[in-house]
């Protein structure tokens, strides 16, 4: 909604556009509980907030129309729906999702504020879900919110897919916002659910988008698609009946999605037909590997952790060394993972940190340590089922 809206609008007016969405919420939050939800909600709020934008355009004839070809035209008054019910039309809406995608991702604005604006704009997210997808806290993503819309009415940025060498610079932050709407659905930050299976899916319909466009369809978008396939393929192995987490080591294999595993594959080999392996290729490869192993125990630990290797010559983080620690517990035992981990990252903020390090001290018999770290991740995380497994830990103490 709020994509189609900026685009009626001008990107301008992009907090008139979230303004609008609002409203339509806040009317089905008091229509809804007396008349019953409609049979179709989303096809409602549409219509709702179809009808606010055309009494807004009525009274305000400045705002413009964006087309492919220019950069507005006014709208008059007659033919104000037609234009707008096109808009509405499911083929518009997904070409309006990737224009937005692309205008967030202005060069004009740093990667990481492009990435905060678009989870907040495009998927949704709260303030509290962007800061913990980048470590960081509220304050500073709503500053980086803030300065972002003021680039993006300051430099008069567009609602368009750009072509040639401007594709690719916007291409790369546009892919990472995917990833990391993903992954928020893969690990949810807060509440009773692990996995948040609409947001992963919201995450691999946008990733769909720019694989069917020839323009966007890249080696890293397939590898994207191919790497999101893999994790989409073991959701009903890792939570029980329960909603409480299941390890890797202890998933049912047999619950895992053949025929997503094989779009995993499929994707990968794309891929891999040509060019230098970028980040998600390589990330793909290591699930590959994961998802071919017939069990934990069978799984080529010595080739993953050369993959990761190979990852952090590009993507040096905290996070990739905490899983490159957690594969050289397994080649080389945990005292070397906990070397690792204590030399190499400084992430003491973060959870996984601390639960990575005290089930490597559990498995290196060092309790007292496993005990101060598992309770210093406890008071980290928001999430009920990330708090359940680690107390089930702290029992084994």
């Amino acid at each position: 909604m709020v994509s189609v809206l900026t685009r009626v609008f001008g990107i301008n007016e992009l907090e008139m556009a979230e303004d609008v969405v609002q409203e339509c919420m806040i009317k089905a939050l008091h229509e809804w509980p007396f008349h019953g939800i409609p049979q179709n909600p989303s096809a409602w709020l549409y219509k709702v907030a179809r009808n606010k934008a055309i009494d807004i355009l009525r009274r305000n004839k400045k705002l413009v129309y964006h087309t492919d070809n220019v950069a507005g035209m006014a709208l008059v008054e007659k033919g104000i729906s037609g234009k707008i019910d096109e808009l509405f039309l499911d083929h518009e809406i997904k070409d309006s999702q990737l224009r937005m995608i692309f205008a967030c991702c202005s060069p004009e604005i740093n990667s990481e504020a492009q990435v905060a604006l678009t989870l907040k704009t495009l998927c949704g997210f709260s303030i509290k879900e962007i800061a913990r997808a980048f470590v960081s806290n509220e304050e500073t993503i709503n500053k980086r919110l803030v300065r972002a819309k003021q680039k993006l009415r300051s430099e008069g940025v567009r609602m368009e897919v750009p072509s040639g060498n401007l594709l690719a610079a916007r291409l790369d932050s546009v892919l990472k916002t995917v990833y990391l709407l993903f992954n928020e659905g893969y690990n949810a930050s807060a509440g009773d659910l692990m996995i948040r299976k609409d947001v992963c899916l919201e995450a691999m319909r946008l990733a769909s988008l720019l694989y069917e466009q020839p323009t966007t369809n890249t080696i890293e978008t397939r590898s994207l698609l191919a790497l999101m396939c893999f994790h989409a393929a073991r959701f009903d192995s890792r939570v029980d009946k329960d909603g409480a987490i299941i390890l890797l080591q202890d998933q049912d294999r047999n619950l895992w999605e053949h025929e997503l595993l094989q779009q995993g594959y499929f994707f990968l080999n794309e891929a891999s037909e040509g060019g230098m392996a970028g980040e998600y290729q390589i990330e793909a490869g290591i699930m590959a590997v994961h998802c071919a192993a017939d069990s934990y125990e069978k799984t080529n630990w010595p080739v993953i952790l050369k993959l990761y290797e190979a990852l952090q010559t590009i993507k040096d983080t905290p996070v990739v060394r905490l899983n490159k620690a957690i594969v050289i517990g397994q080649v080389d035992g945990p005292a070397k993972a906990i070397d690792y981990i204590l030399n190499n990252i400084e992430i003491k903020n973060y959870y996984l940190y601390h639960a990575i390090l005290g089930d490597l001290y559990l498995r290196n018999s060092e309790p007292e340590k496993a005990k101060i770290n598992l309770l210093l991740a406890l008071n980290l995380t928001e999430s009920n089922a990330e708090k359940a497994l680690i107390l089930k830990k702290l029992a084994l103490i």
